[in-house]
Formats: C-alpha cells, structure tokens, sequence
C-alpha cells in the first residue's frame, strides 16, 4: 500500500473513530474503558497521520 492510500485510510479510521466516540458518549450509561480505548486509538491514529504527512512533504532548507 502506498504513502497516500495509507494515508487516506487513516484519516476515514480517524473520522470512524469519532462518531463511534459520539456514539458512546450519547448513551445514557457510556462504558468508561470502553471510550478511553477508542481516544487512545484516535490518538495513535492521528500520530501515525502527521508522521505520514510529514514524510509525504519534502524538507525545504532556507
């Protein structure tokens, strides 16, 4: 798979993630661990995309 298909899938993992979040925050009684482990991901997901996107972008020396 390449940097940009990588890249992309990442980002629709991402905005999965958050309307699972939604999702569980909306209810009336939200599993607490269930909902830390889901931020946790997003969390590493957005790392993983800014590690991808700075690497897709070529250094620029002044």
């Amino acid at each position: 798979m390449d940097s940009a298909s990588r890249l992309a899938a990442l980002r629709t993992e991402h905005r999965d993630l958050d309307t699972a979040i939604d999702a569980l925050r909306s209810m009336a009684a939200p599993d607490q661990l269930q909902l830390a482990r889901l931020k946790k991901r997003k969390l590493r997901l957005k790392d993983e995309i800014a590690l991808l996107e700075d690497l897709c972008v070529p250094d620029i020396i002044a």
